[in-house]
């Protein structure tokens, strides 16, 4: 392991993961790889549940950045002494925005995204698995309370908690957003900067899709299975 991203969810984070991938810090663990693989979600109950095997989970991968990765930073860094620590902040009220219009959404909102999802839960235990992970994992942070009622200020205020303990916590962590540039990154990793444009991926867009296209295909998928043939 190269790199620990301990930056929260909605900092970006799908960015990182292409930038640090052709950095060639990679593969880079992210939710994606979860979202893309939903066996992966028990191996993350049991490190919630205290039983990480974290050979398993990292099993090939270089770096990680987002959740579930990015929860556990303090034990990663326990584990992984040499690697480096990345923090990735933006500012506190667009985060909360960000994460108001996204996973807040689909856990607790009055959204289709929420509406498809739990659908979905009733008919594939794997994604009510996952959905039962985040919840946790969320209610456990203290960042986001079970419900999800917490107001976009009160959220804003517990990210600068969190940035600031991650900071007491590492003291050689480097505190990075996207508008740093190429040259913070490559510095830390000890890398040439790229002649290329630091890669920017629109995930907010990418995540409402993600979420209610996969929810539609699995229920559809369902529907047919389920309904019955002409001759019933």
């Amino acid at each position: 392991m190269r790199l620990i991203g301990a930056g929260l969810p909605r900092t970006a984070t799908l960015s990182q993961k292409v930038a640090l991938e052709l950095l060639g810090v990679g593969p880079c663990y992210h939710m994606v790889d979860v979202l893309g693989d939903l066996r992966r979600v028990r191996q993350w109950s049991d490190a919630v549940d205290g039983r990480p095997d974290w050979d398993a989970i990292f099993d090939g991968y270089a770096s990680t950045v987002d959740w579930p990765g990015s929860f556990f930073y303090r034990e990663l860094r326990e584990l992984y002494p040499d690697a480096k620590v990345l923090l990735s902040v933006r500012p506190g009220e667009a985060w909360a925005k960000s994460m108001s219009e996204t996973i807040v959404a689909f856990l607790y909102g009055d959204s289709m995204m929420y509406d498809l999802s739990s659908a979905r839960a009733r008919v594939d235990e794997e994604w009510q698995g996952f959905t039962t992970l985040m919840h946790r994992m969320w209610s456990l942070s203290g960042l986001l309370p079970e419900g999800g009622s917490t107001d976009p200020a009160t959220m804003a205020r517990e990210m600068e908690r969190y940035n600031a303990q991650v900071q007491d916590d590492i003291d050689d962590v480097l505190v990075w957003s996207p508008s740093d540039g190429w040259e913070p990154l490559c510095e830390l990793l000890e890398v040439p900067v790229p002649d290329v444009p630091l890669p920017r991926v629109n995930d907010m867009q990418m995540f409402e899709e993600r979420m209610i296209d996969s929810s539609l295909a699995v229920l559809s998928a369902w529907r047919g299975q389920a309904a019955p043939s002409p001759a019933e």
